[in-house]
């Protein structure tokens, strides 16, 4: 396997400064989408664009890849306009009819959107990773030094904790983030009744809901609040480009994993970039962007982690969706439907 050049790492890291430090907001249908080159079509290369829409977070580990497979035969000669923003909204889009080739999401119910709308094929996840592509953990990302010695998810619900996490009606994040609240709760012991009166507290203290967690980060890197609920590759790509904050992962926390999938009509080099994205190449340059590969433990450094020579910790008691909430399709339901607990809550507390 090809090492990860030093220079591909840096060059994501720099494209995704702006991201870190300002909004990503989903483009308009009209097409206006922004380009990444990727791979330099020679003379005898037939030139093809490709379209990517996503949400904002793994924004840097697709522009490492996209450049690697670039010095691919099937690379060459490609050229990406991509899409990025909070995931319910970006799925939206495309089932109203953004063009895409490839997605890549934060939840799966924002694939399964699209193959209701017969945008993506129905066995999209048939494959030996269900369709996943990229997985993190959520952390809890703190100011320089912890002032608040924030080391557990009991900590964050104090009284005058003030709390930044994306808005569960538009962000896949915020989901992720508030679930491994909850999962928290049962891990310990606690009834579902201690879990439900957790997230009032929970809401209570929250201080931003920003629409994406993209968009979280930049609220919480100008100033908003004590703690960001975050994906830890958003952590680490932060530090990457010269935040300061610490974060702090927790002995019990929740699995992310995030698919992607390429849509029915598109050109057949979408599929090779998938296949590429799930090598131990491509997952390399995932894991350099804070990522946790799919391909298993790293043996190099990845900047910005707590430990760059450990950067990836066990996380003692890890929750998935499918062991511990029994999958998407009820969650979504039980959590986040019109008649959700969340959304119940959030009603309750003003925070919506």
């Amino acid at each position: 396997m090809r090492r990860l050049r030093t220079t591909i790492t840096l060059a994501a890291a720099a494209a995704a400064t702006a991201l870190v430090l300002t909004a990503c907001a989903p483009t308009a249908v009209d097409g206006s989408r922004g380009g990444d080159a990727s791979g330099d079509a020679g003379s005898d290369v037939e030139p093809t664009t490709l379209s990517l829409v996503g949400f904002a977070v793994p924004k840097a580990g697709n522009d490492a890849a996209q450049e690697l497979w670039g010095e691919t035969e099937d690379g060459q000669g490609v050229t990406w306009e991509t899409s990025y923003g909070a995931s319910g909204d970006q799925s939206r889009a495309v089932a109203d009819g953004l063009e895409a080739d490839y997605v890549h999401f934060s939840l799966e119910g924002d694939v399964t959107r699209l193959v209701d709308a017969g945008l993506v094929a129905e066995d999209w996840n048939a494959g030996e990773n269900n369709g996943i592509v990229s997985q993190s953990v959520v952390v809890l990302v703190v100011r320089e030094g912890n002032p608040k010695n924030i080391q557990s998810w009991e900590d964050i619900v104090q009284p005058g904790v003030e709390i930044v996490t994306p808005n569960p009606g538009s962000s896949g994040s915020a989901r992720w983030n508030i679930l491994a609240g909850w999962g928290s709760v049962i891990a310990n012991g606690g009834s579902e009744e201690d879990a439900t009166e957790y997230l009032r507290k929970f809401f209570t203290n929250a201080v931003a809901l920003p629409g994406s967690g993209r968009d979280a980060t930049t609220a919480f890197t100008s100033g908003t609040g004590d703690v960001l609920l975050s994906y830890e590759n958003e952590a680490i790509l932060a530090r990457q480009n010269g935040e300061t904050f610490d974060y702090v992962v927790p002995d019990q926390t929740l699995l992310i994993e995030n698919p992607a999938a390429v849509t029915v009509d598109a050109d057949p080099k979408a599929q090779s970039y998938l296949d590429f994205v799930l090598t131990p190449e491509g997952q390399e340059a995932f894991a350099h962007v804070g990522f946790r590969p799919l391909t298993g433990d790293v043996d190099f450094e990845v900047e910005g982690a707590n430990d760059p020579s450990d950067p990836f910790p066990t996380v003692p008691t890890l929750l998935t969706i499918a062991d511990d909430f029994g999958g998407w399709s009820a969650t979504n339901d039980t959590f986040f439907g019109d008649e959700g607990l969340v959304t119940k809550i959030q009603a309750e507390t003003g925070k919506q």
